[in-house]
């Protein structure tokens, strides 16, 4: 039976290739069908993709690499034998260490360095079968690398005899020691890149204003206390803030249609419908899934779906079908202490809610000065599709949903 080819599998519209994040099984292994076989790394999200066979493993693609959607990135043979496990160091012969070109899959052989790696060990001339792979199965990282080469560094100085006695120089400001290097490089993800481009594509494509006001959150909160207890029994979920922002912006776009509008080409296209992107901050970067037909959730829905979609970006197993579809955004970036900021667009969509802290501040209420918990709001929108009555007209709308949250349930 002949070898099976390893494709790289379509994960979406639009997306036409990715990045090897790694390899979960090592070269040579034996695998079942349906195993996780290797990680993906998209602009929209990570994906695990399995075994499309059963048999012995052979990598055509190393870790870090740019893979074309639809490309072989390696093969699994039915009929193959899996690869001898490494022999223990010590037992190893003498002249083996002495041979890259003789190691095994562990990382010492140049074949299996990701190409930054690859590059750095051709430039110094380093041979690999030196360095201590920390990386899965012993592979060689970037750091290894440098490491091993300021230890070399460190040493060829130890060494060095000591230079004559020369009149003192004027003293130079040095590095503190044991505060290690003073610059890291790393490669971007494929989502960093994919952000980074996408913002800039927005900000010279859209015409972006951003208008604000201010909330007060005193009845939000009230209902949140009155009924948490009650809440958290009956619905098996916490109530949120983000409920209430949903269903309070939900309103307000279906006053005001082309806050929920996209431009396509010549056209304005009205979505009557509302898939709300909930953004969400990961390690790998911010990733927005949508609240499909949310005005169709109930408070409890939504604060489920947002937590199971949190959930699932912490752990990266969002797909990217939980990423695509929203019709207008939501951003809280209270959760980390702003005050105040201006949200940028989550292209094609025309309109995004900033959320921010909640303070206590004093405020005038029927001519008497109070203090109340306020949070400012930021409407980003663009300006080519809707003017600013219908911006400002919105996030009042919204304001006015959160102050009289009773509102928003008999929908007037």
């Amino acid at each position: 039976m002949s070898a099976v080819s390893i494709k790289v599998p379509g994960v979406g519209e639009s997306i036409t290739e990715g990045i090897l994040s790694r390899w979960l099984v090592a070269d040579g292994s034996q695998v079942k069908a349906g195993d996780p076989l290797f990680e993906l790394e998209t602009d929209k999200a990570t994906n695990i993709v399995p075994a499309p066979a059963s048999g012995v493993l052979k990598f055509g693609a190393a870790e870090g690499d740019v893979v074309a959607i639809g490309a072989s990135i390696g093969t699994i043979d039915p009929a193959g034998t899996p690869a001898p496990a490494a022999k223990p160091a010590e037992k190893a012969p003498p002249a083996a260490a002495a041979k890259p070109e003789a190691a095994d899959g562990g990382g010492s052989s140049t074949a299996t360095l990701a190409p930054s790696v690859r590059r750095i060990v051709a430039e110094e001339g380093i041979d690999p079968s030196k360095v201590a792979g920390t990386g899965r199965d012993g592979r060689i990282t970037k750091g290894d690398v440098l490491e091993h080469l300021e230890a070399a560094t460190a040493t060829a100085k130890a060494a060095e005899p000591p230079a004559a006695a020369k009149p003192a120089a004027p003293s130079v400001p040095s590095p503190a020691p044991g505060r290690g290097e003073r610059e890291t490089r790393q490669r971007m993800s494929g989502l960093r890149q994919r952000i980074a481009q996408r913002l800039v594509e927005v900000q010279q494509t859209a015409a972006i204003l951003t208008t604000f006001n201010e909330v007060d959150m005193t009845r939000v909160m009230d209902l949140r206390s009155k009924y948490k207890e009650k809440y958290q029994k009956a619905h098996g979920v916490s109530l949120g803030f983000m409920s209430f922002f949903v269903k309070a912006t939900i309103e307000a776009i279906k006053a005001f249609p082309a806050v929920n509008a996209r431009i396509e080409g010549n056209e304005i296209v009205y979505q009557n419908y509302f898939n709300i992107g909930v953004a969400v901050s990961t390690e790998r970067g911010l990733m927005v899934p949508v609240l499909r037909d949310a005005d169709a959730l109930s408070f409890a829905e939504i604060e489920k779906a947002i937590g199971a979609f949190a959930d699932k970006a912490r752990k990266g197993t969002i797909g990217v079908d939980d990423l695509q579809g929203g019709t207008f955004t939501i951003t809280n970036g209270g959760v980390f202490g702003s005050l105040l900021s201006t949200p940028i667009l989550n292209p094609p969509q025309s309109g995004i809610l900033g959320m921010h802290a909640i303070k206590k501040r004093p405020v005038v209420v029927d001519d008497q000065i109070v203090i109340r918990p306020m949070m400012y709001l930021a409407l980003s929108y663009d300006h080519r599709l809707i003017d600013g009555r219908e911006a400002v007209s919105a996030l009042v709308r919204i304001k006015d949903c959160l102050e009289d949250p009773e509102r928003m349930l008999l929908s007037i």
